[in-house]
């Protein structure tokens, strides 16, 4: 979001963020300033805690965990998004699809706003398997069946989300049927960096739906530290659970026993939630450090061992690499079964890890993608898409004309 933020500062709009408190050292160094809203209920440093607990969870566990921490990012812009609004005296908004509540205030202070999926999009409407799942497209009256079956599953655990928005909407007198006054506010524009070449086909979604692709600008990534002398120029293979889902060291260590061969190297990404001697034995050409310049690394590497969660997905693809996908909760087994729809790699279940057959499960599916070039060859054809579509401007530039409509008309 920072790196849209500041595409979009570009095109001559006051860009600034409001946000809970543990987002301000990233917006700062963006150079953006800062509007923080929630503090009661998210001090500093409480998303951060709450962000470590996910680290370790997955499957059903990890889902509800962020079901209830997304409540209670509901329940704090709920009552204290309208103060920080008007200080910031926004004109438009921009709101993470994920953020709940924000659209409610503000829809009650008259402010217009798009969303921006930076997570895999949900598709509500059964057309297409709801991001959290990991099944394929079926495009017949069963597929719609079981879709729509299972956004009613969804919507189960976001009940109490629902009843905090509708108390909050007849309290301060916005339209009964709130998610009808939603979807009319929504027509103002939604935008995923989802590239459609990598999304399921269809043809359902509404006008204010708009694909584009990565929102990435390698000149705002802050420098990281990394031993780049080590690098041998043998196929190189990089690992990343991504900066959530990096708790577990059971898949770093499924993850060092299968990739290792000789005449290859791995980069492992483990995060800082982990000890590095508890991940092992390593091949002393192995790379292990607690973070990487990803985007560096991937332009050198033969294959990406991923969480899929989407920014790495996409930075692979940006690439043209391919990948071998451990999927862990919430959107990463929608976006792994993309990985799998569009041939640009193999997922390996993450139950499939649990048993003394999970690392040569993994092994196989990792010298899949390495020897079968029809991975590689689709990865690139991605990789092609993205180049010409230009994600990150094109977004800026919907954002700019969407949201300059709206202030004039408002």
């Amino acid at each position: 979001m920072t790196t849209l933020a500041c595409k979009v500062r570009e095109q001559g709009h006051e860009v600034f963020f409001v946000c809970l408190a543990d987002a301000e050292p990233m917006v700062r160094a963006a150079g953006l300033d800062f509007f923080v809203y929630g503090e009661e209920i998210f001090p500093a440093g409480a998303m951060t805690d709450r962000w470590r607990q996910l680290s370790s969870l997955s499957g059903t566990e990890a889902l509800r965990f962020t079901v209830n921490l997304f409540a209670d990012t509901c329940r704090a812009a709920l009552s204290d998004g309208e103060r920080a609004l008007r200080k910031s005296r926004a004109e438009a908004l921009v709101l993470d699809a994920t953020i709940r509540g924000l659209n409610l205030v503000a829809m009650h202070v008259g402010i217009p706003y798009l969303h921006a999926d930076c997570a895999l999009h949900f598709d509500l409407s059964g057309h297409a398997p709801l991001c959290l799942f990991d099944w394929p497209p079926q495009p017949d009256p069963e597929g719609f069946a079981r879709n729509l079956k299972g956004v009613k599953s969804f919507g189960r655990l976001a009940v109490p989300i629902v009843a905090m928005e509708r108390e909050y909407g007849k309290r301060v007198g916005l339209p009964t049927d709130l998610e009808e006054a939603t979807t009319r506010r929504l027509a103002l524009g939604q935008i995923t960096q989802t590239p459609r070449e990598f999304d399921f086909p269809g043809d359902h979604w509404p006008a204010h739906f708009h694909y584009t692709g990565p929102w990435h600008d390698p000149s705002l990534r802050p420098a990281v530290d990394f031993p780049w002398e080590r690098i041998t120029g043998e196929p190189l293979i990089y690992a990343s659970m991504g900066t959530l889902q990096n708790g577990s060291e059971r898949i770093f260590q499924a993850i060092a026993a299968a990739a290792q061969a000789p005449g290859r190297q791995l980069v492992l990404s483990i995060g800082k939630n982990l000890q590095p001697d508890k991940i092992g034995p390593l091949a002393p050409n192995t790379i292990l450090v607690a973070q990487a310049p990803q985007l560096e690394i991937l332009q050198r590497a033969a294959l990406c061992i991923t969480h899929a969660g989407l920014n790495t997905t996409l930075e692979s693809l940006t690439a043209g690499v391919p990948m071998v996908a451990i999927p862990i909760t919430n959107d990463q087994p929608g976006v792994g079964a993309r990985i799998d729809y569009t041939g640009t790699g193999v997922v390996v279940p993450l139950k499939e890890l649990a048993d003394d057959a999970g690392v040569p499960k993994l092994r196989a599916a990792i010298e899949k993608v390495l020897s079968e070039a029809s991975y590689r060859e689709n990865a690139q054809r991605i990789q092609q898409a993205i180049a010409r579509t230009n994600g990150l401007q094109l977004a800026a530039d919907l954002i700019d004309r969407k949201l300059r409509e709206a202030v004039l008309t408002s």
